[in-house]
């Protein structure tokens, strides 16, 4: 008896996944539960189980292709009975340009890197074909900017691959709802150009029915399918594809990443602040206590939860720091979630303590190495990475002595944490080696000032320098 085998939903506000590897191939024993598949999501990446224990009978979403949630991705074979005939195109890989291809014409398809660039034609079409009864073809996402409301389904219906257009175009193109497949084009072998498109839209606009639908769609609801910022290049194409090289799509996650920095830099203005902290007292507590606590706790005792307890500290003395902001409204949280960025092989990611203000140091180190252990084995749930109040990163722990991190949005404020090195200081008129470290903050100047960026920096500097909690 078969069983299908269903793109899963993450969490709430996730509406989509796409499979980055197959761990099974068809014809291939499975046992239930066992990892089946990986998948990447806009908020984490994760391996999912198998429904059931039998024989991998079909695949029919290949590595590479993005699908809504419920979609039928694959179908085991409970009885153990092997698959009469392969899927096609199973186990398919997404399109990668070979090394030295000259660059292609504006219109035309390539394996670009950017947030909008769709599955190969004929993959999204044999998925169409199989996923009809349940969700809508894949190829429908010609354009990560375009939304993804029933309003949209116009412009998805028809492919880039069919109409020859650029970026911008399409972009333009999903922001007013217009169907490409409409536009007549005036370009070089009836490419739609700016002209084309611009001109579909002032005639839009002139009708009274296209007035309402060219007025920017309102922002969705809680929960809602939020639309993907499109990636914008910073040069001509054709300054780019030169001699020889290689093209590799992006991940989902390092699509995410990239719109989620771009987005932060143009919302908020960013300034950056530097102090510098003796750890020589933490370092020594650290060294005595490091293999006692790793005994009593089953847990490594590292440098990063002495900075997390003194952050707190500082947070619920500057609660201007531990805020969001909605418009002209500052949204001040009465949680300090702390989110570390964890640095993973194929990405970034920034899993939250939450509630750090009612843990104690042990809380927050057995918390703190939990989340970055299952990060690290793809095992995170989508609501450990939401709802972070203020964010560390540690460019230390790879050997930088500094570093200006980019916003964290909604969060207002950022701490890098650099690299603890001996070094030689004066103090009292004398010259010591002590165990130094820099600490940078960039903050929000629309909320954050200088002056209470500075005095915050000073407060976990004190909390770090006269340290007295106990760590067991």
């Amino acid at each position: 008896m078969p069983t299908d085998v269903i793109m899963p939903q993450m969490g709430e506000s996730i509406f989509e996944g796409t499979i980055t590897k197959w761990l099974k191939k068809p014809g291939e024993k499975v046992e239930r539960d066992e990892p089946l598949f990986e998948i990447s999501t806009d908020k984490v990446d994760a391996e999912i189980p198998s429904p059931a224990a039998g024989v991998l009978r079909e695949i029919k979403v290949n590595e590479g292709q993005t699908v809504p949630i419920q979609t039928v991705v694959g179908v085991i074979d409970v009885e153990g009975a092997a698959a009469s005939a392969p899927a096609p195109a199973s186990g398919a890989k997404p399109t990668v340009a070979p090394a030295g291809t000259e660059p292609q014409p504006e219109g035309t398809p390539t394996p670009e890197s950017s947030a909008g660039s769709p599955a190969p034609l004929k993959d999204a079409e044999a998925a169409a074909s199989k996923q009809a009864a349940s969700a809508a073809p894949s190829s429908a996402k010609s354009d990560a900017t375009a939304p993804k409301a029933a309003s949209s389904a116009a412009v998805a219906s028809a492919s880039p691959e069919k109409i020859r257009s650029s970026p911008l175009v399409r972009k333009v193109a999903g922001e007013h709802s217009i169907d490409l497949s409409q536009v007549t084009g005036t370009g070089a072998g009836g490419r739609v150009s700016k002209k084309d498109i611009f001109a579909a839209v002032e005639a839009q606009k002139s009708s009274p029915a296209g007035a309402a639908r060219s007025a920017p769609p309102p922002p969705p609801a809680a929960g809602g399918v939020q639309a993907h910022a499109q990636l914008e290049t910073a040069v001509p194409r054709e300054r780019i594809y030169f001699g020889n090289y290689d093209v590799e799509p992006m991940s989902v996650m390092r699509q995410r990443i990239a719109e989620h920095m771009v987005m932060s830099q143009r919302v908020s203005p960013h300034v950056y602040s530097v102090e510098e902290v003796d750890m020589t007292r933490i370092a020594g507590i650290r060294a005595k206590a490091k293999q006692e606590f790793e005994q009593a706790s089953g847990t490594k005792l590292t440098f990063m939860p002495f900075f997390i307890r003194a952050v707190v500290e500082a947070l619920r003395a500057f609660p201007t720091v531990n805020a969001s902001v909605d418009g002209t409204n500052i949204v001040y949280h009465r949680e300090c979630n702390i989110g570390i960025a964890v640095a993973l092989d194929w990405g970034l990611i920034v899993p939250v303590i939450k509630n750090a203000e009612e843990k104690n140091f042990l809380g927050i180190a057995r918390g703190l190495n939990d989340l970055a252990e299952r990060a690290r084995t793809k095992k995170l749930k989508p609501e450990e990475v939401q709802e972070s109040t203020f964010a560390i990163t540690n460019p230390g722990s790879f050997g930088g002595l500094m570093g200006l991190p980019i916003i964290n949005q909604p969060n207002v404020a950022i701490l890098g944490i650099g690299s603890i090195q001996k070094r030689a200081v004066v103090i009292n008129d004398a010259i010591a080696i002590r165990s130094m470290v820099y600490l940078t903050m960039s903050y929000d100047h629309r909320v954050v000032d200088g002056a209470v960026s500075h005095q915050f920096l000073g407060r976990i500097k004190s909390s770090l320098e006269n340290w007295s909690e106990a760590v067991l």
